[in-house]
């Protein structure tokens, strides 16, 4: 900042002394006052408000629906197994990043509402800067500076000042040239539109993918699980079976030799039955 002004004043002084016959002529245009007082500009700047308080309310919107999932699974994690616990966390971090992703792409450094804003400031910013080149020769400046620029300026003459001068020519030459100036402006607008209608998609279609994949991760650990009681299931069937088939057999062995037994006993009675009887 100290070289800039440095270099200002040194330049200031070099073009004294070149000049020091006519004196130097000097002026300043205050772009936030023009921007302010060009109507389109703030109409279209309306117009990038409301979207940016609308994409505001989605977010906060879903950054509440978060903050209520992550409640929900605090008060039922008890009643919950651990995979089930798992899942639910994955959810509610899926949606997260999406919502972190989204407010990113909307207000981040290069988001939407930087890159609109731009898009708005430079048309106006190109007629400034012709007006001025314009009335820098006509009116033969030796120096023109912007006062919201990066030029400190610690005190400026009102009289110096031409932004309303500035305002007026670009008024005069919309007037000239109303049809294609409206026309330019709308077609810059449509572009606004049409830009912003192709990031929803982009967006849209990056979201509905994301949950696409979310669920069919969730389905295949469901079916995953499911799979896994269904064999957890069968196994315990095929050793109930195996355990029932095992205990029949004992009790048939166990039955063969009670028989087994009974009929030694009575052999003995037998034979004696035989000898009376003869």
């Amino acid at each position: 900042m100290k070289t800039k002004a440095l270099f200002l004043i040194a330049i200031l002084t070099g073009t004294l002394f070149g000049t020091a016959q006519r004196g130097v002529r000097i002026g300043y245009v205050d772009m936030e006052y023009i921007l302010e007082n060009v109507e389109e500009y703030r109409g279209a700047t309306e117009q990038l408000n409301a979207k940016a308080d609308k994409w505001k309310q989605e977010i906060e919107l879903k950054l509440s629906t978060v903050e209520q999932m992550k409640k929900d699974l605090m008060a039922e994690k008890v009643l919950l197994t651990d995979e089930l616990i798992a899942e639910r966390e994955e959810e509610i971090q899926i949606l997260e990043t999406e919502v972190l992703d989204y407010q990113q792409d909307r207000f981040g450094p290069q988001g939407d509402l930087i890159l609109q804003k731009r898009l708005l400031i430079q048309p106006i910013q190109d007629q400034v800067f012709a007006e001025v080149q314009k009335i820098g020769q006509n009116k033969r400046y030796d120096f023109i500076f912007d006062k919201s620029a990066d030029v400190v300026m610690l005190y400026s003459e009102k009289r110096h000042d031409i932004s309303d001068l500035i305002l007026r020519e670009i008024a005069r030459t919309r007037k000239v040239s109303k049809s294609n100036k409206d026309e330019k402006l709308n077609s810059r607008l449509e572009e606004f539109k049409a830009e912003e209608a192709e990031v929803d998609e982009e967006i849209s279609e990056a979201l509905q993918e994301r949950q696409e994949k979310a669920a069919a991760d969730k389905e295949a650990k469901a079916k995953a699980a499911t799979d896994r009681r269904a064999e957890q299931l069968k196994l315990r069937e095929e050793r109930k079976k195996a355990y029932e088939e095992r205990r029949k057999k004992l009790l048939e062995e166990r039955e063969a030799k009670r028989k087994a037994k009974e009929g030694e006993r009575n052999a003995p009675d037998e034979k004696v039955k035989d000898s009376t009887n003869q």
